[in-house]
């Protein structure tokens, strides 16, 4: 199976500025200004002083644009920093249960999304009780029906981990903390990773995507998300970049309205998006259905 880039979760591209000064003054300074206000500082702690965090892997520092910085002492709140290597295992889990939600979100809420398929399985159940002229088995076919939208839903989903785990989520570290302009970040709560996200370049184009942003479910609520996305318009306003383009799959308005919040705009959508792991049969046709947001933010007037 050719898997590529997956964006199930979230994609984002920036696009690179020649300038950075060519950002409006007062746009600029507010942008900075959330940046710097995305987390409270922490107070400090009584003892001795944390260690540093490691050395960020190669390129260096610069490569990385402010994402890392010193632990603050543990235990004092939710701080966002670079990924290291330990914490493989605990990112991946983030991601796989992030993304394991999506096929009750997308098998069920998303079919309020498809007018078309909703009309489609009002016809198969009236065209089953015109043959029948049976109750009974007629108010079995919504049932059936959304039984398989369950079961392709699951199958697609499945598929599209087995990608991502099997390419930039199999070695984190070599695929994002080591190329020139990409970064994982990930958030941590009493020592323990509860978030995660990326950011990856591609020289091609002098772009970069925003990826596998994920929180777990247990301390969602507390503006986690909002900190990683934030932690990327640091990212996009350090290596002047002029904008940043959001795509995503997701279905809960909850994940909209953060990006919202963020200061993005709802750029449209698609019915025609395909996902790493769809086959694109008659049947994946008729009982799994995704629609695909773009968002943009604009860090500078072109």
């Amino acid at each position: 199976m050719h898997c590529g880039p997956p964006d199930m979760v979230c994609e984002t591209k920036i696009v690179a500025a020649e300038d950075h000064e060519a950002l409006p003054g007062a746009q600029k300074d507010a942008l900075l200004a959330a940046a710097g206000a995305m987390w409270p500082p922490l107070p400090a702690a009584p003892g001795p002083a944390a260690a540093p965090a490691a050395p960020p892997p190669a390129p260096g520092p610069q490569a990385r644009g402010g994402a890392g910085g010193a632990d603050p002492p543990e235990g004092r709140g939710v701080y966002i920093r670079e990924f290291r290597a330990a914490e493989q295992e605990a990112a991946r889990r983030i991601f796989y249960d992030g993304i394991m939600e999506r096929i009750p979100n997308t098998a069920f809420r998303g079919l309020r999304q498809h007018p078309r398929a909703q009309l489609l399985y009002a016809l198969l159940a009236a065209l089953c009780f015109a043959l029948t002229r049976s109750l009974l088995l007629t108010c079995l076919v919504p049932a059936g029906l959304l039984a398989l939208r369950y079961y392709y839903s699951r199958k697609v989903v499945l598929a599209y981990l087995d990608c991502a785990l099997h390419t930039d989520m199999a070695d984190i570290e070599q695929y994002y903390m080591k190329p020139p302009g990409s970064c994982f970040w990930v958030a941590v709560l009493d020592g323990n990773v509860v978030g995660i996200v990326a950011a990856r370049a591609h020289a091609a184009d002098n772009t970069v995507e925003l990826l596998r942003m994920s929180v777990d479910s247990r301390f969602r609520g507390r503006g986690i998300a909002k900190a990683l996305g934030r932690k990327v318009l640091e990212f996009a306003l350090a290596h002047h970049y002029s904008a940043v383009v959001l795509g995503t799959t997701a279905v809960k308005a909850a994940a909209h309205k953060l990006y919202e919040s963020l200061g993005f705009r709802h750029m449209g959508s698609s019915d025609r998006h395909v996902m790493p792991g769809m086959t694109l049969s008659l049947a994946e046709r008729l009982f799994f259905q995704v629609r695909y947001h773009r968002y943009r933010l604009q860090l500078r007037e072109e």
